[in-house]
C-alpha cells in the first residue's frame, strides 16, 4: 500500500464525499451526516483549503480517506482564542486499521502549525487521539459546548504552552449544527 497526503482539490470534492459518507456507514457513533458536516464547512468561512487533506492509494490514484480541520474560538469572559476543530477525520473501510488515520491526523497538525495556528481541538475515542499528544481539554479548564464525556473532548497545543493562557468553552461555527 502506497498512501500519499495532499491537499483536497475542488474537482474532487464529491468523490471525497463519497469516501466519508462510505467510512462512517457501519459507525456506532455516527449520525451518518458527517458527508455534509464537510459540505457545510467548504461552504463557511471557517473552510481552511490547506487543512483539508485526502489519502491517495497511489497504485491505483483513488482516494481512500479524508481529514479536516476548520476555525473555532474558545471563549471565557475575557478573552477569545482562536483554535481548531479536527472534524472529521475518515478511512474507508478496507483501508481502517492500517495507518492511514494516522498520516492523515499527523500532516493535517504539521500542517496547521506551519500556518501558525496554536491548538487543535477533537471529541473522539480517548483512547486513539492520546497517541498524536492530545489530552483532556479540561486540563486547560477547555470545556465542550455540550454534554459530552470529560475523557472523549480533547485539545493539543501546536507549540510549546501555546493553551497555557487559555480556557473557556469551545464555540462551534452554527454549521456544526445545521
Amino acid at each position: 500500500m502506497n498512501i500519499i497526503i495532499k491537499q483536497e482539490q475542488v474537482k474532487g470534492y464529491k468523490i471525497t464525499e463519497k469516501v466519508v459518507k462510505c467510512a462512517f456507514a457501519n459507525a456506532e457513533h455516527s449520525d451518518k451526516n458527517e458527508h455534509n458536516l464537510v459540505c457545510r464547512i467548504r461552504n463557511s468561512n471557517v473552510f481552511i483549503p490547506k487543512l483539508s487533506l485526502v489519502a491517495m492509494d497511489n497504485d491505483d490514484n483513488r482516494i481512500v480517506g479524508h481529514i479536516l480541520l476548520s476555525k473555532i474560538r474558545i471563549k471565557n469572559d475575557v478573552q477569545v482564542v482562536e483554535s481548531l476543530a479536527l472534524a472529521p477525520v475518515s478511512v474507508l473501510p478496507e483501508y481502517q486499521n492500517q495507518g492511514v488515520g494516522k498520516l492523515l491526523i499527523s500532516e493535517a497538525l504539521k500542517k496547521a502549525k506551519e500556518l501558525r495556528f496554536h491548538s487543535v481541538v477533537v471529541l473522539g475515542h480517548p483512547e486513539y487521539y492520546p497517541k498524536f499528544g492530545f489530552k483532556k481539554a479540561s486540563t486547560w479548564g477547555i470545556k465542550a459546548p455540550f454534554e459530552v464525556p470529560d475523557e472523549a473532548f480533547m485539545a493539543i497545543e501546536l507549540g510549546e504552552n501555546t493553551l497555557d493562557k487559555v480556557s473557556g468553552v469551545v464555540e462551534y461555527p452554527s454549521v456544526f449544527f445545521e
